[in-house]
């Protein structure tokens, strides 16, 4: 193994302030818009990415990086194609993890819980705010089905164009969002020594209980 290829030599040291249970809110939602807030405003691009982790029925696991468009005191939201990987296998296990990684900040928040579809008027109206190329892709594009090609994906776009040169871009039926309803959250801030702090709300009961985890 050369030097190179040895990996054990990237290291990096964390320097935060410690994460107590005295400074979090009682609800997570508020402590999740509070470290959104302050990533947003050194990441503004960046601070909406999240992962969602998926899992088929029969446990095998897939995990993509998708877009946070909007949350509430209901959970978080996103919107995707039905027909994606991601569509067919919360149809059939609707269990889900959201992790957002801001490392400017070394902060981690995983959350997960049920997922559920939003309602078609939620859909059409975000689909009515996107941009037109954004319409196009979505409306052109069956996600997740094979491809002979670039070209044929350009080809289909340029079809969807034309059909509705002269008009709006409906919503496909096949299109639409998410929410994850949480369950539970773990806030995690990276510490010197890998002392970790791992913060977790645990839904219990309908209450929210805080519970810190070793690193």
């Amino acid at each position: 193994m050369t030097q190179m290829d040895d990996l054990t030599r990237i290291r990096r040291e964390y320097q935060s302030e410690p994460l107590l249970e005295t400074a979090l809110y009682p609800s997570p939602m508020a402590q999740f818009s509070c470290w959104f807030s302050e990533y947003q405003q050194l990441d503004p691009d960046n601070v909406t990415a999240m992962v969602l982790a998926t899992a088929s029925a029969g446990g095998s696991p897939s995990a993509r990086i998708v877009l946070l468009k909007h949350y509430d005191a209901e959970g978080f939201c996103w919107y995707s194609d039905y027909r994606s990987h991601k569509g067919q296998v919360l149809a059939l296990n609707p269990q889900a993890e959201l992790l957002f990684y801001w490392p400017v900040l070394d902060r981690q928040i995983r959350i997960s819980g049920e997922v559920q579809r939003l309602d078609r008027a939620s859909a059409e109206h975000y689909f009515s705010e996107r941009p037109r190329g954004s319409q196009l892709s979505a409306a052109a594009s069956c996600q997740s089905q094979r491809l002979a090609g670039r070209e044929q994906l350009v080809q289909q776009v340029e079809a969807v164009a034309q059909q509705y040169r002269q008009q709006s871009i409906p919503c496909p039926e096949q299109w639409g969002g998410y929410r994850l309803r949480p369950l539970r959250y773990e806030f995690w801030q990276g510490r010197e020594n890998r002392l970790h702090d791992r913060l977790v709300y645990s839904l219990e009961d309908a209450d929210w209980i805080i519970s810190r985890l070793s690193p």
